[in-house]
């Protein structure tokens, strides 16, 4: 399979759905599965005996209510630290492993982590399951060649490329994009420049990407930009965009 297999539009659960569980644990994902997300939307780091840590943030403050960093401890200790409802940090392999069917779009959180994910994704053989994200492109780019063959999406050079040719009617020819490079993964705006602009969702449909937004939690949002000819939503109401694609297809 490829990891867009079936037709937009895509509803891509940020960090699970964390109504009734901790974001980004097991419990989130099985949420967002249940309620009809199709891709589930998660961030990686790096633990202190290198495990990859399911997580967000670096620091634990926010999560866990206690000082110190993902580094800071084993994949055991983290483990064992309640994220509310009763679950601890869990570990990327595990997770790939408990949803075997699901898709994941990971993010990269430090290049710290970047060997031990090349690692847990080809020993899990999860190649064709998993998009690779970063905000920093030697990150992206550096896991990407390592695990060949790989679905990622755009970094902001490229994004903003993309912006700045779709404004000025320039040739599609002028826009690089790297090999394996599948989707534009975007704020609605950033830094006053509107990101998810009609020209812009054009230009990426003739280049062969998606265009998903982030984090779109407002129902009447989310009709604004599939009407607008998004391909995908991130969000962390995975209920309420599963419901509003529903009333639009």
């Amino acid at each position: 399979m490829s990891f867009l297999e079936g037709s937009p539009p895509r509803v891509i659960a940020h960090r699970g759905l964390a109504l009734e569980a901790a974001e980004n644990t097991p419990s989130a994902f099985q949420a967002a599965l249940d309620a009809g997300a199709d891709i589930l939307e998660t961030d990686v780091h790096l633990s202190k005996d290198g495990q990859v840590i399911i997580a967000h943030d670096a620091d634990l403050a926010r999560v866990a209510g206690r000082e110190g960093f993902v580094a800071d401890f084993t994949a055991a200790e983290l483990a064992r630290m309640d994220l509310g409802f009763g679950e601890g940090f869990p570990t990327l392999a595990e997770v790939l492993e408990r949803f075997p069917q699901a898709r994941f779009n990971i993010d990269l959180k430090t290049p710290a982590v970047i060997d031990a994910f090349v690692d847990t994704v080809v020993s899990t053989d999860s190649r064709e399951r998993v998009l690779v994200a970063s905000f920093d492109e030697a990150s992206r780019a550096n896991a990407a060649a390592q695990i060949g063959n790989v679905a990622s999406s755009a970094t902001s050079s490229h994004v903003l490329a993309g912006r700045l040719i779709s404004a000025f009617g320039l040739p599609l020819g002028l826009w690089k994009v790297p090999p394996g490079i599948v989707a534009l993964q975007v704020p609605p705006t950033y830094g006053g420049l509107a990101l998810v602009t009609p020209q812009l969702v054009g230009l990426a449909k003739r280049k062969g990407l998606e265009v998903h937004v982030w984090t779109i939690n407002e129902p009447h949002q989310m009709e604004r930009l599939w009407r607008l000819g998004v391909s995908g939503i991130v969000t962390d109401r995975a209920d309420l965009a599963v419901e509003v694609r529903e009333r639009l297809i």
